[in-house]
């Protein structure tokens, strides 16, 4: 008897959920009023608190850009009501205005493309822009390295400063990390040389410096995408500062690499918390994002007590391209007790124990030697000063330093031992041993060191940009 009201049971919900559905099907078709409580299709709505004007650029590119339109939908922006118009908008009179676009409002093929929705705008949006909404974090992030960076590698790179790369090689490689000076050609519209680009030290048309977009792309912004390694690692890789190698060898990466998926990483900023959120760190977590008494912050000059990248370790006030506004023992403070929400205190010393020692050893072993052998060179005439890299001791020398160097010191600081050794200091050992032996067999036969005459491609300009040195070349 059971069985029979079971199964009688069983029709009679299939008979409901056939007639609900097509009721619903129905609904769909406008034939039969929709219920208070029939399931509706949630639909995104952009007419309520936007201008006219506001509402004209969704549209618009909703129908001429659809992905843009779908990154925006699904951001926090969109969820607050912030448009296009918040962060494109500006005066007629602003450099960065995109006279193409006043085109769009000319068109007799859309519905929008008419004067009366025609507003200035400007195709990138700055950290100026961002700081309408974001004040301090603009505010740390213009003190920062990120953000001056343009500026440090003209004080300290002979590819630069020797024109020994191509415009367009520096355009395409080094510029798209470090950032461009924006600029427009004689027909208003921006120069390929300078755009495309979205380097966190890019010098923008209303004076700001940098690109929110390069950890926070858009038209997502996404808080979650800069808190993972990936962000990080779209510059910070390859033979000169493998971070994101580093990172991914460490402890750190592995348990990001199992766990990751498990993380929490849509917390609101400022509350994204260790052992609660996350397991082990990413990058943001350590340099930027804050846990216990220390303050989040977009300067990631902070907590660093050590200018690892730098030809001779210093500490970063002592850094002189761009001294920092800290102090290194205090930010060392900051940084361990970063460490110390998941590690005890004797760890994180004896952590920074190896790594001060590291320090010590790449300076006093490899480093000062090798540069008071290289002044020996030019010094007696051996090496020629007037260019750098057409020589292949200066090579050497720059390798030993911004590459081998740079990953011993980093590998340490960042617990990746095979970033450390054999990636680091064991090959500074060979490259320290064939510089200082060729360097030796010149000042032994008074012969000069070859000299590459048919270097290619060193013709860029060396005239350093007036905006971050005034007129001076």
């Amino acid at each position: 008897m059971f069985r029979k009201l079971r199964f009688v049971s069983l029709i009679v919900t299939g008979i409901c959920l056939a007639g609900g559905l097509a009721v619903q099907a129905q609904q769909g078709n406008g034939t039969v009023p929709a219920g208070k409580n029939m399931l509706k299709e949630k639909e995104f709505r952009i007419e309520r608190s936007m201008s006219k004007q506001a509402q004209a650029c969704i549209q618009c590119h909703k129908q001429e850009t659809p992905a843009i339109f779908s990154d925006w939908a699904k951001s926090r922006h969109a969820s607050a009501n912030i448009t296009c118009l918040d962060c494109h908008q500006a005066e007629e009179h602003e450099p960065g205005v995109s006279k193409s676009h006043y085109e769009q409002y000319k068109r007799s093929d859309i519905k929008w493309g008419t004067k009366e929705y025609r507003v200035p705008v400007a195709a990138m949006a700055t950290p100026k822009d961002c700081s309408r909404c974001h004040p301090d974090e603009v505010k740390q992030y213009s003190k920062s390295k990120h953000a001056n960076t343009l500026e440090i590698i003209w004080k300290i790179d002979p590819w630069l400063n020797d024109g020994m790369n191509s415009d367009w090689e520096r355009s395409s490689g080094c510029f798209y990390c470090h950032g461009t000076v924006l600029k427009k050609g004689p027909e208003g519209k921006l120069d390929p040389q300078t755009w495309p680009n979205v380097g966190v030290g890019r010098i923008n048309l209303d004076g700001s410096k940098g690109s929110c977009t390069s950890c926070h792309t858009r038209h997502r912004f996404s808080v979650m995408e800069a808190r993972k390694p990936e962000a990080c690692g779209q510059c910070h890789l390859g033979p000169d500062h493998p971070q994101i190698e580093i990172y991914m060898e460490s402890k750190h990466g592995d348990i990001y690499t199992a766990f990751g998926d498990e993380y929490e990483w849509k917390s609101a900023p400022g509350t994204w918390t260790p052992g609660v959120d996350y397991r082990a760190p990413t990058c943001a977590s350590c340099h930027m994002s804050g846990a216990g008494e220390v303050m989040t912050t977009h300067d990631v000059t902070e907590r660093l007590s050590w200018e690892t990248q730098a030809p001779l370790t210093v500490r970063p006030e002592n850094f002189k391209p761009f001294p920092a506004d800290t102090n290194w023992k205090v930010e060392r403070e900051k940084m361990q007790e970063i460490c110390m929400q998941c590690h005890g205190e004797t760890w994180v010393k004896d952590h920074y124990a190896k790594l001060d020692k590291s320090v010590e050893e790449y300076n006093e072993v490899y480093f000062k030697p090798a540069k008071a052998m290289l002044d020996k060179l030019y010094a007696e005439g051996l090496l020629d000063d007037s260019k750098f890299f057409d020589e292949k001791l200066e090579v050497d020398f720059y390798e030993l330093w911004h590459h081998e160097g740079r990953r011993a010191r980093m590998g340490t600081a960042m617990m990746a031992p095979d970033y450390s050794w054999w990636h680091g200091f064991y090959e500074c050992k060979h490259s320290f041993n064939e510089f200082m032996a060729e360097a030796q067999h010149l000042l032994d036969t008074g012969q000069k060191a070859h000299k590459y005459e048919n270097f290619p491609n060193a013709n860029g300009d060396t005239t350093r940009p007036e905006v971050l040195f005034g007129d001076k070349d």
